[in-house]
């Protein structure tokens, strides 16, 4: 077992996604700050801003061409029902045709340009969104290797990717399809309030009783869906933790007979999505029939109200249908401000959380200029170090050792001793609360996180590899090496014979998990690929726990042969496989209580030489670590 497993890390939060009902709502709330997230939206936003003009202007001349149509609509029908009613009078048919035909083809060319415009709004605009969504993502992507590895011990993987791909997908169609829908729909309402006034003050007022009415509808509507559909992006995010979590290792889950406890959380976790993405739709869909309701109403009154001016000759009867048609479209904006703004709700709850997770506080910046040597020794010492996953949880107490280069040592002790925190530092995978990491005597912080990993080679338990060829999984980390050396390093791992009998050899692809081939023939690959970078100093992490016994033979003495004239270090869990190191440090609880060679160790008789034989002694524990 992996010691980083075991040694204190600090607990990841619970979201608190209880029923969105209940009295959790204000933990999303609270958490929430949509005016700050719109300012960096905007601020984001800055670059395409050229683009984003030009799809208002579109935008703005396509919805006042096609208001203007039903102006032109009226005009036409008043002149055709002037000369049927002159017609039934009996003075004759009095239709002017030809300013018909006149109108009927401004009417055509209004459409053909508003349709225009309306194409190249959507056109930019979806260009726009790409764009956006492109530049978030490589940003997202770029943040994700500058934060520190603490920030991923409290945070599961599908919260994180869910920034990714659901939040930035949210973004990117409320950019391409929301955002010009408020543009048209603010510009449509302000367009028809003045072809509604130039028609007849009263009827417009008569229409307007009932908009005091939507816009509570629509306030009350937008506050709620703001709780809904921020809990609607945690719950996801959570869900896809869970989802990550599972399928990620379902062998285990099933060789653990775990499948009912995992579907349990799966169900437990969906059921909080479709709480709170069933509550958030329905709010965003109730607003359209709410509209419609109140829109009807608005028609009756308009109807009576034409009806009695048409009477009274105060206006045509081609400005009543021109005015009913205008208060349809009225209605409509109105109800597609509602929906898009439920949809602006959804956006601001995951623009927040991509912009939380790029506002995160970073690794301690690289020195702008990096230390560097053309040839490294090996000699590291440890000075006055004190470090822990928390303040308030120090694991190393004021840890202090100097190794020599070309040394041997052997970090062992029980779980959760300080071991895997040792070597996690020589890396500066953390970075230390107090004191020092010198290398050939340089402080390691004086190196840019690049220059100092170039100078180690890691083997760990947990091996690691991804979905390319073996060729290429091998030649990891030295992507300069020719092919003659990734299998010279192949044959010194002892897997070049076995490559040769897969499927393309070299060439043959490892999937996304590395399923195809044995756990065995992974850690080769991990030994062969540290072999190639040649390091100057090693670290080991129990390199060869998944090998039968016959190849661990050879890769010992592989190792043996690496290791000369290199300083390394080994966590040692079968202590039978450190009896050649120079130094074996014995850790407990972050101090150095024992050091010295296996066999003075042995001698002393201490809490090494129990451990020892507590491996070969009948039903004694084994350190598994």
């Amino acid at each position: 077992m992996n010691e980083n497993n075991n040694e204190y890390k600090p607990e990841a939060s619970s979201d608190g996604l209880d029923s969105m009902f209940g009295g959790n709502e204000g933990v999303a709330q609270k958490a929430k700050d949509p005016k700050k997230t719109i300012k960096q939206l905007i601020a984001y936003l800055a670059p395409q801003r050229v683009a984003i003009i030009i799809v208002i202007i579109f935008a703005v001349v396509s919805t006042v061409f096609s208001v203007i149509g039903p102006r032109v609509m009226g005009r036409v029908t008043t002149i055709l029902v002037d000369g049927i009613v002159a017609h039934v009078m009996g003075t004759g048919l009095l239709t002017d045709f030809r300013q018909m035909g006149w109108l009927t083809t401004i009417l055509i060319i209004l459409y053909i340009v508003s349709a225009i415009c309306h194409f190249w709004q959507g056109f930019i605009m979806a260009r726009v969104s790409v764009k956006v969504t492109y530049e978030l993502r490589e940003k997202i992507s770029e943040k994700m290797h500058k934060l520190p590895i603490g920030y991923y011990d409290t945070r599961s993987q599908g919260e994180v990717l869910s920034r990714m791909t659901n939040d930035v997908d949210m973004i990117s169609q409320t950019l391409s399809n929301n955002l010009t829908q408020l543009i048209s729909a603010a510009t449509t309402i302000v367009g028809v309030m003045i072809m509604m006034f130039s028609i007849s003050w009263v009827m417009t007022l008569a229409a307007l009783v009932v908009i005091p009415l939507s816009m509570m509808i629509m306030v009350a509507v937008l506050n709620k869906s703001h709780v809904f559909f921020s809990t609607q992006q945690e719950a996801m995010g959570k869900l896809n933790g869970i989802v990550e979590e599972t399928y990620g290792s379902h062998n285990v889950v099933r060789a653990y007979n775990g499948e009912a406890d995992a579907l349990e959380k799966f169900r437990e976790a969906n059921k909080q999505v479709r709480s709170a993405g069933w509550k958030a739709q329905f709010m965003s869909n109730i607003v359209e029939p709410i509209f419609n309701f109140v829109g009807n109403i608005g028609y009756v009154l308009v109807a009576v109200m034409g009806g009695w001016l048409v009477i009274q000759r105060a206006i045509t009867i081609g400005d009543v249908q021109a005015f009913i048609q205008y208060l349809q479209t009225f209605t409509q904006p109105l109800g597609e401000l509602g929906a898009a703004g439920n949809m602006l709700q959804g956006t601001i709850a995951a623009a927040e959380r991509v912009f939380e997770f790029l506002n995160e506080e970073e690794e301690v910046p690289d020195p702008e200029i990096s230390a560097h040597k053309e040839q490294y020794e090996g000699h590291v010492s440890f000075q006055n170090v004190r470090f822990g996953y928390s303040p308030d949880k120090i694991i190393l107490h004021d840890f202090s050792k100097n190794v020599k280069p070309g040394q041997k040592i052997a970090i062992v002790g029980p779980t959760g001793a300080g071991k895997t925190t040792v070597v996690k530092l020589l890396m500066r995978f953390y970075e230390l609360n107090g004191g020092k990491i010198l290398i050939d005597g340089i402080d390691s912080t004086e190196f840019s996180r690049s220059e100092l990993r170039n100078i180690f080679g890691m083997v760990l338990q947990d091996t690691w590899l991804y979905n390319a060829t073996i060729m290429e999984n091998i030649r990891y980390g030295s992507p300069n090496a020719t092919d003659d050396e990734v299998i010279a390093a192949a044959k010194a791992a002892h897997c070049h014979k076995f490559i040769r009998t897969l499927p393309g050899g070299y060439n043959m692809v490892l999937n996304e998990e590395a399923s195809n081939i044995s756990q065995g023939q992974k850690q080769l690959f991990t030994i062969a690929r540290v072999i190639l970078k040649n390091p100057a100093i090693l670290i080991l992490d129990e390199a060869t726990s998944s090998i039968d016994t016959r190849t661990e033979v050879l890769i010992q003495g592989a190792m043996k042969k690496l290791m000369q004239g290199r300083t390394s270090f080994v966590i040692a869990h079968r202590l039978s496989t450190i009896k050649d190191a120079d130094v074996i440090f014995v850790m407990k609880e972050g101090d150095i209580i024992e050091q010295g060679s296996h066999q003075k160790l042995l001698e002393a008789n201490g809490f090494y030489a129990d451990l020892y034989n507590s491996q070969f002694s009948e039903g004694g524990a084994i350190d598994d670590d």
